[in-house]
């Protein structure tokens, strides 16, 4: 239902890069972070089915339900051969497993690629063939190709490694497939360690907190499952069942917290956060076949398909938007807003003062000659708004007010209206700065949105 709705800043970057390039020179600033096979993806769909938000998301959505499919093949061979569908559903319940099907990003690709793996490694020790061996080594030498972030993965291949003693591969095979991975990776170390020297000039969010870390692991899913089950058992007089594997539990445990604990402490011991919700999302599958694994100590055979369907209503009731029927996919209508400057019928020389919601934009990335398109400003190169752009830094920043108290005095008096346009936070102080400047002493205000996290202030003198 989110599909049609309006990119948010970073799928914006998307269709930028889809219609102009990863060579375009504006995005010079972010370009190891685009030494991804993600690109292919939105590209392919749009020459396909032609320019929209549905189109470039259409990728995530087809990524996911394969995802969808290794983790019920997984489950089926890990916990229970009748847990597939009970996991499916977990991971259903998760709101941000389904953000991330809608997302038109590389993270539902990875996602994908990340089960793809695992059930190829899984497997390979089972069958002990060659052709497994190579074809786990193509899916995770894939993985770190869809998104640099994804490096604390590869600890959950050695983690099942390590445990799984009754593996068919041999020492040969693991040693031959082991060092024909390392050197698949090889060629992608140096744009990872070239985003990691750069890190800093594109954090956009504090250090991550203990809560932060915990609320990744969505304990309230698995103990939820866990308890449901003991309770039902005892209620039911359910035999006991076999324990899972250990083995099984332990590439659980490996998907569920390696991701998140890896950046967190990367965090914390470098001093820049690359944690955020997006970055360990790959994780999610683990929690949803740990919640499968928690239920499977006391569910009978013959009662799985009955509670995959519970689990489906519960997906239904906590992982649906149902106070409205094309509900967003995320807290931005960039295009509503140009729609509403559009609407007012302006000469395209009114000014319009755009900041930029990307954290690059600050001195000296920045500039008020920044040419357009341009990375920092793609969200109008997506949703143009019919005025002249005058272009105001993310942030606060001396240069920013300097540039703006420049326009205060010169052009904007002059032109007899103008506007103020980018996310709402921003908007508002701009707004709040200019109405207190003498210049604009009586000149009418007034809000366009807000338009969920973006707003349009308009100015005009009377």
């Amino acid at each position: 239902m989110p599909l049609g709705s309006s990119f948010w800043a970073d799928e914006a970057e998307t269709a930028f890069v889809v219609h102009h390039g990863v060579h375009h020179p504006s995005l010079a600033i972010i370009a190891p972070a685009l030494e991804s096979v993600y690109y292919w993806l939105p590209r392919a769909s749009e020459a396909i089915f032609g320019f929209s938000e549905a189109a470039e998301r259409f990728p995530s959505l087809v990524a996911m339900a394969l995802a969808l499919f290794f983790i019920a093949r997984i489950a089926a061979r890990l916990i229970h051969p009748q847990a597939a569908w009970f996991a499916v559903f977990a991971c259903l319940t998760l709101r941000v497993f389904n953000y991330e099907a809608a997302d038109a990003r590389a993270y539902a690709l990875g996602t994908c690629v990340a089960s793809a793996s695992l059930w190829l490694l899984i497997r390979w020790f089972d069958s002990g063939k060659w052709l497994d061996g190579i074809l786990f080594l193509a899916a995770a030498a894939l993985l770190w190709r869809v998104h640099l972030v994804y490096w604390p993965f590869y600890f959950v291949y050695a983690i099942y490694f390590l445990v799984r003693t009754d593996r068919k591969a041999s020492w040969t095979q693991a040693l031959a497939i082991s060092a024909g991975l390392v050197l698949a990776l090889l060629p992608v170390a140096t744009p990872a360690l070239a985003m990691s020297r750069d890190a800093a000039q594109h954090v956009f969010a504090p250090l991550p907190s203990w809560t932060e870390l915990g609320e990744t692991f969505k304990i309230r899913l698995v103990a939820a499952c866990g308890l449901g089950a003991w309770i039902l058992a005892r209620r039911r007089h359910w035999k006991r069942v076999e324990p899972v594997p250990s083995s099984a539990i332990a590439l659980i445990a490996g998907w569920w917290v390696v991701q998140p604990v890896g950046l967190f402490a990367y965090s914390h011991l470098s001093g820049v956060s690359v944690f955020t919700t997006r970055y360990v999302s790959i994780a999610l599958p683990g929690a949803a076949l740990a919640a499968t694994a928690a239920a499977a100590c006391f569910i009978p055979k013959s009662y799985w398909h009955g509670l995959a369907v519970a689990m489906a209503i519960t997906a239904l009731i906590f992982g649906g938007q149902w106070s409205k029927l094309w509900p967003p996919h995320h807290n931005s209508d960039w295009r509503g807003a140009s729609l509403a400057v559009n609407a007012l019928g302006l000469d395209p020389s009114t000014p319009v003062l755009v900041v930029s919601p990307f954290v690059e934009a600050k001195p000296p990335v920045w500039n008020p000659e920044y040419p357009l398109p341009g990375y920092l400003y793609c969200q109008l190169d997506v949703y143009p708004v019919n005025a002249k752009p005058y272009l105001l830094p993310y942030g606060d920043s001396p240069a920013g007010k300097q540039y703006a108290e420049m326009l205060a005095q010169n052009t904007l008096p002059t032109s007899g209206k103008f506007l103020i346009h980018g996310p709402a936070a921003d908007v508002a102080r701009w707004r709040e700065w200019f109405a207190g400047r003498p210049e604009f002493a009586g000149w009418d205000i007034r809000q366009l949105g807000p338009f969920l996290d973006v707003d349009v202030t308009l100015f005009v003198a009377r």
